[in-house]
């Protein structure tokens, strides 16, 4: 469970978003930080992350994790990608979950982890369903062991494309009985992003 976690944080650490609002110099920022011109991405994304621009805070984050652009300081990386989260951006709510879940630049709390995970999740972010799921998989965090909504999450991440849930559920699989893939596959079907997530299931709880 610990190195699919720290799986996980590496994957946020290297995660970008880039679908970029109708602002020139973001633009110019993204595509800079692409080409690995870092002193260009810091130029044009910090007035904007200082602007209180989300896309460009979590960008400016991940520049202080990664240490490109700037001296590295997992500080600041959470300090922007915290304003980032606070104003709805799910890639920025999946990295403060991750660095709160391993006590990266703040003091280790689950109970945190888990409410920016499941505040990404439910706006379809792939991986903070992944996590979830491993949550729930391995009653980890204060979550209870409940196989159906971990099957219920991968199937989700799983269909937008995260290839760790579609091996986690398949090996899951072998241990569920028919009744609880069935209402596994109904709540995945059910559910719409944007709305909340279940916290139990009628036939997955211990």
């Amino acid at each position: 469970m610990t190195r699919d976690m720290k799986r996980l944080l590496l994957a946020a650490s290297l995660l970008i978003s880039l679908c970029a609002p109708a602002h020139a110099g973001f633009v110019e920022g993204a595509n800079a930080y692409n080409a690995k011109n870092y002193a260009l991405a810091l130029k044009e994304i910090t007035p904007l992350a200082k602007a209180g621009m989300a896309d460009a805070q979590h960008l400016l984050g991940l520049m202080y994790y990664m240490g490109r652009g700037v001296t590295r300081d997992y500080k600041q990386a959470l300090f922007w990608h915290r304003k980032a989260a606070e104003q709805g951006k799910a890639d920025a709510q999946y990295v403060v979950g991750a660095m709160y879940y391993t006590g990266n630049a703040v003091p280790q709390d689950h109970k945190q982890a888990v409410t920016w995970f499941r505040k990404a999740a439910e706006q379809g972010h792939a991986e903070a369903q992944y996590a979830l799921g491993l949550m729930y998989r391995h009653h980890v965090a204060g979550m209870p062991e409940d196989p159906v909504l971990a099957y219920m999450l991968w199937n989700l991440a799983a269909a937008s494309g995260n290839a760790n849930a579609v091996e986690q559920r398949a090996s899951l699989a072998k241990r569920m009985r028919q009744e609880q893939i069935e209402e596994a596959q109904s709540l995945s079907a059910g559910w719409k992003i944007g709305t909340p997530l279940p916290t139990h299931s009628r036939s997955g709880g211990a």
